[in-house]
């Protein structure tokens, strides 16, 4: 039995453990899909406080880690595949293991989509992107490519079109899902040249670094070739809440529903991170709210003590 079991260790679910830790609740954290979360994949980090130089994405998770285990949290491998939340204590069964706890915190994050592209993955960090805030920054000066079609993709566009040199957004209809204020603002900027209807076939990086990608134009199948240094992939994130599909309120894209900070309809379970916030998606506003879900954890056990 635990008093508190928290689902994923990106930022959310590590500062829920460090916080968890301190109050000595001994929480266990079930590492989920992707240890680590988004950071594991992203390579400098500039924009997370405390930093003046940046820290290596890797190396603040591990951080973060240390932390929690240092103050008693533990850890154990594996994704989550049922959540039985009928009562107290709830069931979480992650792979061969069922575990029992008094309140669940779920920080189990959103996957970025990518394209589904050959090598795609292993570009993240070295020219591929699926975060204009979290990366732009490295990007001034040079050729980049947005890819999708979406209100997400123009406001990448846009935002990276302070830095970079030049923005092909890419999109294989000719009409953007986008509304027409962002399309608008989009064909306005100088710096954003629209290829439509094309799709990435490939993203060229022949010495392990973006140098470029290749099109097909999806209704001529025309080929053509961009040299660039980055592709940012803005075509949406999926949270990881498919367990808790009909147990805990959920808005039509699946993201968790918050209310009053952590809490859910269902009282001793808390939801924290990415899990719940399409806006913002930062390092920071997750750890912040990895925060809330812990204290709030922590208030719930002190009121419902047997």
């Amino acid at each position: 039995m635990h008093n508190v079991v928290i689902i994923g260790s990106g930022c959310a679910g590590l500062t829920a453990a460090i916080y968890a830790a301190r109050a000595n609740l001994k929480p266990l954290v079930l590492d989920g899909h992707e240890p680590g979360g988004q950071l594991s994949l992203t390579t400098h980090v500039e924009n997370f406080p405390g930093f003046p130089d940046g820290i290596l994405g890797p190396e603040l998770i591990e951080n973060m880690r240390k932390q929690a285990q240092k103050f008693g949290a533990e850890f154990k491998a594996g994704a989550v595949t049922e959540a039985d939340l009928r009562q107290r204590p709830f069931r979480i069964i992650a792979g061969k293991h069922t575990y029992e706890t008094e309140a669940l915190i779920v920080a189990a994050g959103a996957s970025a989509r990518l394209l589904g592209l050959k090598g795609e993955r292993e570009l993240i960090g070295h020219g591929v992107s699926t975060c204009a805030t979290c990366d732009g920054y490295f990007f001034r000066g040079k050729p980049i490519a947005v890819v999708g079609g979406g209100d997400s993709a123009m406001e990448e566009a846009n935002f990276l079109s302070r830095y970079a040199s030049k923005v092909y957004l890419v999109h294989r209809r000719n009409e953007f899902r986008a509304s027409k204020i962002m399309i608008d603002r989009a064909k306005k900027n100088e710096k954003i040249e629209l290829f439509t209807p094309f799709v990435v076939d490939e993203i060229l990086a022949p010495k392990g670094l973006v140098e470029g990608v290749r099109l097909r134009n999806a209704e001529s199948k025309e080929a053509r070739e961009l040299a660039l240094d980055g592709v940012f992939v803005a075509i949406g994130h999926d949270p990881n809440s498919t367990v808790f599909k009909g147990k805990l309120d959920m808005d039509s894209n699946g993201y968790l529903i918050a209310k009053h900070g952590s809490l859910t309809s269902i009282p001793g379970v808390f939801v924290a991170g990415d899990v719940q916030d399409h806006r913002y998606r930062q390092a920071v506003t997750a750890a912040g709210s990895g925060c809330m879900a812990a204290i709030d954890a922590e208030k719930f056990l002190e009121e419902h003590k047997h």
